[in-house]
């Protein structure tokens, strides 16, 4: 039997990619894991989001009749608007740290110093926004009544235009007791009272022929359903509830409670990495001031936090695509 073995010049010897494996150092391989790693979360989080919007997507909130506002225009409706400039702050600061890591090739100290306060700028911008963001969708503009299903109807007139509970309800005097810690065993805290009651909502839309009630199921033209005056009454009388203000994890005053808990998870989520990045970025350009890197002869670290703020901005980009647009 021919025992023979075909030889292939590379018996005895050791792979040669030594330690740069794909022309990276040890530092840069280990960012591109994290990014991996962390892309799989991020895409399990939009994957959660697009199975739950699909499941009750006849009751899912308009993204543009969410995010209308604007800072310093309150009450001028403007859909998205805040959004894509928050998109185009981030998208800018990737520019910036592109050409903040091409100045590092170069070993051009002063435009690494630029580039990156410029990068820096950006991010701070984009999270203060985010915070502003998250506040006003906390806060509300005109408030909504949660049934006894947990279902959420809002107040239009007659020419369909949203109308505020402040617009309409009667304010009802009452003696109202503070519990407190000393009147009960199980005491926790006191829960947060909203403005108004939902019996003083009601005296309002009773007193008010004019107001209609919106519910958050679409009709067959992919709008929300708008009862009329009789249903609206009856509805109010028969399955209100308490009254919604803004939004929180448990109650959503646009419409199903899963669109806010996605907000504030997916976009809290991402927020963080954008805070993370720009304390870092921070750090580096510090180091870049002083000359630590020139001293080293490389501005690698610069380009490790680029890729990871590359990243970030990726992210962004299909956060805004999945929750806002689609």
């Amino acid at each position: 039997m021919d025992t023979t073995v075909e030889k292939t010049g590379t018996e005895g010897k050791t792979w040669g990619g030594g330690n740069r494996p794909l022309n990276a150092s040890y530092g840069k391989l280990m960012m591109w894991f994290f990014i991996v790693s962390d892309a799989l979360t991020f895409s399990g989080f939009i994957a959660a989001y697009g199975f739950s919007r699909f499941k009750f997507i006849d009751a899912w909130p308009i993204a543009d009749e969410v995010f209308t506002h604007v800072p310093f225009l309150h009450g001028v409706p403007a859909p998205m608007y805040y959004v894509a400039f928050m998109t185009f702050i981030l998208i800018f600061s990737s520019v910036t740290m592109v050409l903040a890591v091409d100045a590092g090739h170069k070993m051009q100290q002063k435009k690494v110093i630029w580039y990156m306060f410029f990068t820096i700028i950006g991010g701070a911008i984009f999270v203060g926004s985010q915070a502003w963001e998250w506040a006003t969708f906390i806060k509300g503009d005109y408030g909504a009544v949660e049934t006894k299903g947990g279902k959420i109807l809002q107040f239009l007139d007659t020419d369909g235009k949203r109308v505020a509970l402040a617009e309409f309800a009667e304010k009802i005097p009452t003696t109202r007791d503070i519990h407190l810690e000393q009147n009960g065993v199980w005491y926790e805290a006191e829960p947060t009272v909203t403005t108004y009651s939902f019996e003083e909502v009601k005296a309002g839309f009773l007193a008010n022929d004019n107001l209609l009630v919106r519910t958050q199921y679409y009709n067959e033209n992919g709008k929300p359903t708008v009862l009329t005056r009789e249903e609206s009454v009856a509805k109010i009388m028969n399955d209100g509830k308490l009254v919604v203000e803004g939004a929180n994890l448990k109650h959503n005053e646009y419409g199903h409670p899963l669109f806010a808990d996605f907000f504030f998870f997916i976009t809290g989520f991402h927020g963080f990495h954008v805070l993370t990045g720009v304390l870092i970025n921070i750090i580096i350009f510090f180091n870049v001031v002083i000359g630590t890197y020139e001293r080293r002869g490389s501005y690698e670290m610069v380009e490790k936090v680029g890729l990871y703020w590359h990243f970030v901005d990726l992210v962004w980009v299909f956060v805004f695509t999945f929750f806002y647009l689609v």
